[in-house]
């Protein structure tokens, strides 16, 4: 072979030059298959949503409390025996329906007794009259003297003064004996019967003998920090402001009232002020201590930019949505979020209606990026 090459190429500069032309052959062959193009990026499957225009509730949103109406600790005003209750603990009472009896028996007599030193003293006081009457005649003809026609006027007098003080006396042994019937002040729920039949009762004891809770209408008190309290003002003046309550476990179905109390001070260790709302609560699902959600709603916003929650994302320069254009391709677009109902959020600037944004996928997204849709969706309804 050595000698075949050395026949080939009598000198060692032709030598190098073939092995320098078969190098070159062999890389122009290489790169004369034509350039290769880097891969394309696939498609990032995404979720999508169209931006609607609506009319959206003005609201604030916050957690209340259920409080009765009114509340009422029953006591007795006199002393006795109880003897009898009327009613079953928990159960619900109208206004006037009889509660307790208190034993009447040393009441009654006590009211007889009364009546009976009325009638003797309203007898002696008449017979005083007659003797006045009958003096009157005799002092005219002179045959008594007028110091004593002036001592049976001033016994008449005296007579008659025990006679009105033995009507209070009957009077108040009347009213002694209607403390014996106990009477619910208004429509509402008892609580824990507290007193039992034969239990000696004390008037006006330290704890009641029942507690009773008025729960139809109801209240629902609340806090909203008091930079709500302007807005607050300016739509009651306009008039009155509507109040849902949401139950932990019926959300889909909330109780509708209105705001009717506004406290006159803000509280100064939490910046916030208290608020009221009065509910018919015909159904009785609002009970006395229960925790719900509260929605206020101040008014409405017509024509307002809306796009799903969750296709709001948070960046270090603010919020922003990818928007996916015609090409199919998305571009980061900043925006100026306002309020946010039912998972979906108004956007105050950065989007029109009819654009599409991305709700679901976007961690995988830089912009420019292809997007497959995976489903579409109307947006918020």
């Amino acid at each position: 072979m050595t000698n075949k090459l050395n026949a080939a190429f009598s000198k060692p500069v032709e030598i190098a030059q073939f092995i320098l032309s078969v190098v070159l052959i062999t890389f122009l062959s290489a790169c004369s298959g034509g350039k290769s193009e880097p891969p394309k990026k696939p498609a990032v499957p995404v979720t999508a949503a169209a931006v609607i225009q609506k009319t959206v509730p003005v609201q604030i949103n916050t957690i209340g409390n259920v409080e009765a109406y009114s509340t009422v600790s029953v006591k007795s005003q006199i002393g006795g025996i109880l003897d009898h209750v009327h009613f079953r603990e928990g159960q619900d009472v109208n206004k006037g329906a009889l509660l307790f009896t208190i034993d009447p028996r040393p009441y009654e007599a006590a009211l007889k007794q009364a009546e009976a030193n009325l009638a003797k003293d309203a007898a002696q006081l008449e017979n005083a009259r007659e003797e006045v009457r009958r003096y009157a005649e005799l002092v005219k003809k002179g045959y008594v003297a007028q110091e004593q026609y002036d001592q049976i006027r001033t016994n008449a007098a005296a007579f008659e003064a025990t006679v009105n003080a033995d009507k209070a006396v009957v009077e108040n042994a009347r009213l002694q004996l209607k403390y014996c019937y106990i009477y619910s002040p208004f429509n509402g729920r008892t609580g824990n019967l507290l007193s039992h039949q034969g239990n000696l009762i004390k008037a006006n004891a330290d704890n009641p003998m029942v507690i009773i809770n008025q729960i139809q209408p109801i209240y629902v008190t609340f806090s909203v920090p008091e930079q709500y309290l302007a807005e607050i003002k300016k739509y009651m003046s306009g008039g009155k402001i509507l109040v849902k309550v949401f139950i932990t476990t019926e959300k889909d179905n909330p109780e509708e009232g209105v705001l009717t109390f506004v406290d006159n001070t803000v509280d100064a260790a939490t910046g916030t002020i208290k608020l009221k709302a009065t509910f018919t609560n015909n159904k009785k699902r609002l009970w006395p201590g229960q925790f719900v959600d509260v929605v206020i709603v101040l008014t409405t916003q017509p024509n307002a930019i809306v796009v799903p929650s969750q296709s709001v994302q948070t960046g270090q320069k603010g919020q922003y949505v990818f928007v996916i254009k015609d090409d199919l391709t998305v571009e980061d677009r900043f925006v100026t979020a306002g309020g946010t109902l039912n998972s979906e959020t108004v956007i105050e600037k950065g989007l029109q209606a009819g654009e599409k944004v991305v709700t679901d996928g976007q961690l995988r997204l830089v912009p420019g990026a292809k997007v497959q849709l995976k489903e579409k969706t109307g947006g918020s309804k």
